[in-house]
């Protein structure tokens, strides 16, 4: 509706309509202006319930950059920008990125790429400034909104104000993250599957307490009565031994794990002959990094808490759990779960915590397994996650997938909306030996736009800014299996199939 010369939209809700608009001449009136790429400015007079448009400016890159708070609860102020290439450059389609770990920080490298394909943008600060957890204490719903409220909001206030600018809705919205981002994927799945047509979750820590749960016990079983614990400056002699055990596994040496699972490397057998020094394993040192590789477990019940640590990850183990003086997300258990500051980690009990832990927040986790208002929507869900991860274990997203698969009526159902893929070698999102440069967008956009699912996606491994190594990356549970002929660096050279472990 026009108030005082304004455009008003009165609710959320996909595939929005402006309701009761002031006629053609407006409708006709806004798309000469976003013809003209003039209509930017006028944006701030967008009214939107619960939301300020706080700027709308041309860009020096040339782009709309619009700023909006939106406060969907008494406390919440969720801050976000939605940056739209000129009408003639917009491919009509709208991308929400997301974040990393705690913090508000806005993925602005992956919107201005996003941009400069022709997608209009968005990236909020999920309701806090900051990377730490002291924005949560005495603010539950601004915990709600980092976990999960903020990018539907953001989604929704971005589609309408897309459409004020252009005169049209997007004709297909993805979302993109990694890390928290791709725990923020995962939820828009599960919690709001009307709002994207197509999703990437990278990296996902969906599995949010329990994630929790496993750094803490690694840090535990390095600390607990270690009279040695575990040195960071061991880290990389235990990472060259696993992978020089485990490399040839899938038939290449190519200084990559194809598939951790299958390692069968003992860390005994860098047992020190003598004294502690850089180059082998105490004994306590080696039965613990065998613990973080078992993962979480209630010691009561030998209950299974929470995946270990994929070999090939160890070195970067000291950002989390090796070599600190308390535990990775520390904060999580003192401030959110526990209110109590003086709360120490080796007081965690993990018989009785997690599961105290599991009820309290457990409105933080995205593990629900069905799919299917997602499914029916015809949504696309398409999630990678690196082997050599050091933060988020890849045996989560296995552990995930497999559950949707068996909820949803088997691998064969699932795969026409679901695909997972994994990448020997990658780190935490990027980064790594393995080849982790790959198009995720670009491959999400044909399977929704052609309807023909992914088989696999070809990746590099970037040097210098050129490409020194090619691998396709396999839906799982396949993996890709080299033809033993030509060029183990060619991407061409492997097929993906099932390895009978």
């Amino acid at each position: 509706m026009s108030v005082g010369g304004a455009r008003t939209y009165t609710g959320f809700c996909p595939g929005l309509t402006a309701v009761g608009m002031s006629g053609t001449r407006m409708v006709m009136l806004a798309l000469i202006l976003a013809a003209w790429g003039q209509g930017c400015e006028n944006l701030t007079s967008l009214r939107i319930p619960n939301t300020a448009i706080t700027s709308a400016a041309r860009s020096p890159k040339g782009f709309c950059e619009v700023t909006a708070v939106v406060r969907p609860m008494e406390d919440s102020e969720i801050k976000m920008e939605i940056w739209m290439p000129p009408a003639a450059e917009w491919n009509g389609k709208f991308l929400g990125t997301g974040n990393g770990g705690y913090s508000g920080a806005l993925s602005y490298g992956e919107m201005e790429s996003a941009v400069r394909r022709g997608y209009a943008t968005a990236g909020s600060d999920t309701g806090h400034a900051g990377s730490d957890l002291q924005f949560g204490v005495g603010h539950p719903e601004k915990i709600r909104d980092w976990g999960y409220r903020a990018v539907h909001v953001m989604t929704e206030t971005a589609k309408l104000v897309i459409h004020a600018h252009y005169g049209r809705f997007a004709e297909r919205s993805y979302f993109s993250g990694c890390s928290t981002g791709g725990h923020q994927a995962l939820m828009e799945a599960q919690r709001y599957p009307a709002d994207y047509d197509g999703i990437v979750a990278g990296a996902p820590g969906n599995n949010r307490v329990r994630l929790n749960v496993g750094f803490l016990w690694s840090w535990v079983v390095l600390n607990k009565h270690q009279p040695d614990p575990l040195p960071v400056s061991k880290l990389p002699m235990l990472n060259r031994a696993v992978i020089a055990a485990c490399d040839g596994l899938d038939g290449v040496k190519d200084g990559l794990i194809g598939d951790p699972r299958r390692c069968k490397f003992d860390p005994g057998e860098l047992l020190c002959r003598g004294q502690d020094v850089e180059n082998c394993l105490t004994a306590s040192q080696a039965a613990a990094v065998r613990r973080i590789y078992e993962g979480a477990r209630n010691p009561r019940t030998g209950e299974r808490l929470f995946a270990g640590w994929a070999k090939g990850s160890e070195a970067g183990w000291g950002t989390y759990f090796v070599g600190r003086p308390q535990p990775a997300r520390v904060e999580f258990w003192r401030d959110w779960v526990f209110h109590d500051p003086q709360w120490r980690p080796l007081a965690f009990d993990f018989d009785r915590d997690v599961a105290y832990a599991d009820e309290k927040m457990g409105f933080l986790v995205a593990n629900q397994a069905d799919l299917s208002a997602f499914e029916t929507r015809k949504g696309k869900l398409l999630m990678y996650h690196g082997w050599a991860d050091p933060v988020a274990p890849p045996e989560d997203s296995i552990r995930y997938y497999e559950s949707v698969a068996a909820r949803m009526g088997g691998a064969g159902r699932v795969s026409g909306f679901f695909r997972l893929f994994l990448a020997p070698g990658m780190g935490h999102c990027t980064g790594g030996a393995g080849p982790n440069t790959f198009d995720v967008l670009g491959v999400l956009d044909r399977w929704v736009t052609e309807g023909k699912a992914p088989e696999r996606i070809a990746a590099s491994h970037m040097n210098a800014g050129k490409a020194d190594r090619t691998r396709p990356l396999c839906p799982y549970p396949q993996t890709a299996v080299w033809s033993g002929k030509g060029s183990s660096d060619e991407e061409g050279e492997f097929s993906c199939s099932e390895v009978v472990k």
